[in-house]
């Protein structure tokens, strides 16, 4: 619309057509043209109309219409309710209200974008400018300091690799020296058994007469040799040097053959502030199976220790089931599942808590009947659970079609926290059909079971990823199946692998430390831990197998 400013060769067209403007509505602040001043009428009604000729408009302020009273406009603002009011108003709902005239109003509103519109074009504008160009030039200092940092570190990698040739090569040099004098003593001792055997047989044939003699000549004479002959022994006596290795990648490595030792440590900054209160512990050499229970409940898609000696169990089908060590079934739950329970927890006060994508709920087992915990938001499906050291509830939450996942972080009833994308808007988790099984590590860190991208992802407890773990570390032969996921009190973090028959351990970091693969784990699924830190895997078949792993 052309301003009442413009010159003579502007055409003012008309605000409800193109024709020219031939008269103005000085109420509504319009410009009409003559044949849509009846339909500029029609269509505000409930107004009243100032139709004048468009050189004799008068510029003003167009206020609203009143809700309450017709033909009303209103002037002023009730800053109690915080709405316009007409006149009428004012002897109405909003009498002895303090009112401000929506003239001042308007008045300190224009004042104040004037200043930001001043501030935009003289100081953000410039600056934004100034900051783009700065950010060129922290951009090429970046990068010609990351240059020089991967070139110190190629540089750091050559030496560190020349380092460790030479501990090895004094090494095999002291290896060989030792196991020269080793064999030459060894066979030193030997050339002296071989010399000495015929005269000791000798000596045997010798005695063996003279103690069948009765010459007292012959028995008087004679003179014991044994003596010398146990001398012989005492130079088989060559001591062995002591080989001792300690190989924990991601940790510790440490090599020693008598004076010769070298230890190469990798310690976390994260690992020193936030896991000093974690107990150190050692993997056994052999991981051992404690117990093997054939339950018959199959597939095995959850476990959840319930102490050190019961577990409950979940299936394809909507009953769970609490079994102990003895492969007896101590207590059964219907739930109100059409299908089966998403996955199963504990609370921390023991009791049972599972998760109903049929009826979107998040229910908790209290004197073996199911009550509903939390209620999924619409259009979402609650799926993996993990119960934190807080007391919270962590809910993997999908939508309906299942293309889109996220964590949610309950106290109670209330959400806490939504993770759902990175620092860049990009979703942190793949869709798909399959749920994310969930676990909070000692440091808060939520580690989740990413089955649809077929990688483990950790974020921190404030929603920032810290990792992703595909698998490779572990160098399987099939393609890395993560299922679910556990941690322990050493802040490692455990995860089934159903297409490698096999459990991957990594530290908190995300360092690979072993595989567990030699305890027949076929397709393993469930995973849960004792309080006695031992693993229960449920398997595809329906076993259910005690691990211990740690001393």
């Amino acid at each position: 619309m052309a301003g009442p400013g413009s010159t003579a060769q502007d055409v003012i067209t008309c605000d409800l057509c193109d024709n020219p403007t031939q008269q103005y509505c000085n109420n509504c602040q319009v410009n009409l043209c003559v044949d849509c001043v009846s339909k500029h009428v029609d269509i505000l009604k409930s107004s009243t109309h100032d139709i004048v000729p468009f050189m004799k408009r008068k510029i003003q302020l167009v206020f609203p219409e009143c809700t309450s009273h017709p033909h009303q406009r209103c002037e002023g603002h009730c800053q109690q309710c915080d709405v316009p009011v007409c006149f009428k108003c004012l002897t109405g709902p909003h009498n002895k209200h303090d009112v401000t005239d929506m003239a001042d109003i308007v008045a300190m509103t224009k004042e104040e974008i004037k200043k930001d519109t001043e501030e935009i074009a003289d100081i953000l504008i410039p600056k934004y400018g100034q900051d783009d160009e700065d950010s060129d030039k922290k951009i090429a200092k970046c990068r010609t300091k990351f240059v020089k940092m991967e070139e110190d570190a190629e540089k750091t990698r050559t030496l560190w690799h020349q380092v460790v040739d030479d501990i090895f090569n004094k090494i095999q040099s002291t290896l060989k020296s030792k196991k020269e004098s080793c064999e030459s003593a060894l066979k030193i001792h030997q050339s002296k058994m071989k010399k000495a055997l015929p005269s000791l047989n000798e000596t045997l044939k010798q005695k063996k007469y003279i103690l069948k003699s009765n010459k007292v000549l012959e028995i008087t004479k004679y003179k014991s040799k044994l003596v010398e002959y146990r001398e012989i022994f005492t130079d088989s006596d060559v001591l062995l040097p002591e080989w001792e290795s300690i190989t924990v990648p991601g940790v510790k490595l440490s090599v020693q053959l008598e004076e010769h030792k070298a230890t190469l440590t990798q310690t976390s900054i994260s690992n020193t502030r936030e896991d000093t209160s974690s107990p150190s512990m050692k993997f056994l050499h052999k991981a051992r199976v404690i117990a093997d229970l054939p339950t018959g409940i199959k597939p095995l898609y959850s476990v959840a220790c319930d102490g050190k000696d019961e577990a409950w169990l979940c299936s394809n089908d909507p009953t769970i089931r609490r079994v102990d060590k003895h492969k007896t079934i101590k207590d059964v739950v219907k739930t109100i599942c059409i299908e089966c329970p998403g996955d199963i927890t504990m609370s921390l006060k023991g009791e049972l808590i599972y998760s109903d994508f049929d009826n979107k709920t998040v229910n908790i087992v209290r004197n073996g009947k199911s009550e509903i915990l939390i209620s999924a938001p619409q259009d979402w499906l609650p799926l993996g659970l993990c119960c934190t050291r807080s007391g919270d509830i962590l809910v993997n939450m999908a939508t309906k079609n299942r293309d889109q996942h996220k964590t949610v972080r309950y106290q109670g009833q209330w959400v806490k926290q939504e993770i759902i994308d990175d620092e860049y808007g990009i979703p942190i988790y793949k869709g798909g059909s399959s749920p994310l099984f969930l676990a909070e590590n000692n440091n808060g860190d939520i580690c989740a079971s990413d089955c649809n991208a077929t990688v483990v992802v950790v974020v921190s407890k404030t929603g920032k990823v810290r990792f992703r773990y595909n698998g490779d570390s572990a160098k399987r032969r099939n393609s890395f199946g993560p299922v679910q996921i556990v941690t322990d009190l050493s802040s490692q973090i455990i995860m089934s692998d159903v297409f490698n028959d096999c459990l991957h351990i990594l530290d908190q970091n995300g360092y690979f430390l072993r595989c567990i693969d030699d305890c027949g784990l076929v397709a393993p699924g469930g995973l849960s831990l004792d309080t006695e830190g031992r693993i229960w895997v449920g398997l595809e078949s329906g076993n259910v197998k005690v691990i211990q792993y740690l001393k």
